[in-house]
């Protein structure tokens, strides 16, 4: 393995090799979410609670769209398809509501056993929640991958609401026929009957149309009481949290077939006072993938290493020292053992 080189002013990484397990970052690391102010089971009448899954094809903005109305930080992003591969939860709380937001891989055609995970995870998810929210990209007409997961989405019986995102990128001319051909998608076919879905037109990147999608989401839930605290934004646990903040650093630096080749492992964080320190290691498949990740003198690691820790900072609200390493680890997205060891099973 191959350590970030710590910069001059880095302190030393604390000595971890007599700390106990249970301080370590594992299954026990503290949920990301705020203290609890009020008892939970307990609302307000008319207070609507519920899961709504995120559904669409790879980079049509889910996790852009889950940070957006959260207001906060939640979810990786990168314009590289498929990001996301945990189906992470957010929690948005509004006066009339609690809605908990689950943010899906991207459905698509897999080509090896992480992806079938992926995409396995994605379907799960629909079963399972109250509501779907079918994301799809509005600047663009429908296309074969979106009748797929309409089609998918047909078959159950899960209430479905269709957002068209990146509609900040579509000129006037264009909306009419954009938006009829998610109408004529959701027509019927012979097969099946019309799906009177309710099209949304969103932004998530300028937060255009949300508030009303918020409102539309919420008012078709159940009714019921608070399921998490009214100020939590997200119930992943801190180790999930840090390992996506560092992908989504490698997910920016580099191109071509290193993203879809890197997994985090978060070895240990520590929190000595002061600071919290995080022990990590990335993932990779070839040693020359290790090489592009290292860069000349450490230079590309310790760029993702310093991009990761802003973040981190963010999320932590306070100090944070990180120490990286790059292990090489062939055919780990094909290892079910592996997979399994990261966290990919495709039932979370």
């Amino acid at each position: 393995m191959e350590p970030v080189p710590p910069s001059a002013s880095s302190p030393p990484f604390p000595d971890l090799s007599n700390l106990p397990a249970a301080a370590c970052a594992s299954g026990d690391a503290p949920n990301a979410v705020a203290s609890e102010s009020f008892q939970l089971g307990q609302s307000p009448p008319g207070f609507r609670s519920g899961f709504v899954a995120l559904v669409g094809r790879p980079n049509v903005g889910k996790s852009t769209l889950l940070n957006q109305l959260v207001g906060e930080k939640v979810a990786i992003t990168s314009p590289i398809a498929q990001t996301t591969r945990n189906r992470l939860r957010a929690i948005l709380t509004t006066p009339e509501a609690q809605l908990v937001l689950v943010d899906t891989p991207g459905i698509h055609k897999p080509h090896h056993l992480l992806g079938e995970r992926l995409v396995q995870s994605a379907r799960g998810a629909i079963g399972e929640v109250d509501q779907v929210l079918l994301l799809v990209d509005g600047s663009q007409l429908a296309g074969r991958g979106d009748g797929f997961i309409v089609e998918l989405l047909a078959r159950t019986k899960v209430p479905v609401q269709v957002a068209l995102n990146k509609w900040d990128q579509v000129a006037p001319e264009q909306a009419a026929e954009l938006e009829a051909s998610y109408h004529e998608l959701l027509a019927g076919d012979g097969e099946r009957a019309p799906l009177a879905w309710p099209l949304h037109r969103v932004s998530a990147l300028n937060g255009e149309g949300t508030d009303a999608l918020v409102r539309a989401l919420a008012s078709q839930l159940p009714e019921g009481p608070h399921l998490y605290p009214s100020d939590a934004v997200s119930d992943q646990p801190e180790q999930l949290l840090l390992a996506e903040l560092i992908r989504e650093q490698v997910l920016t630096h580099t191109r071509e077939e290193v993203p879809h080749s890197v997994a985090v492992q978060i070895e240990r964080i520590v929190d000595d006072g002061p600071r919290t320190a995080v022990l990590a290691t990335v993932l990779v498949e070839r040693s020359s993938q290790k090489g592009i990740l290292i860069g000349k003198g450490g230079r590309m690691l310790r760029e993702i290493g310093s991009g990761a820790r802003t973040q981190m900072q963010k999320l932590i609200d306070g100090p944070v020292y990180l120490e990286l390493f790059v292990k090489v680890v062939p055919g780990w997205r094909r290892s079910a053992a592996r997979l399994a060891e990261l966290g990919y099973r495709g039932d979370s």
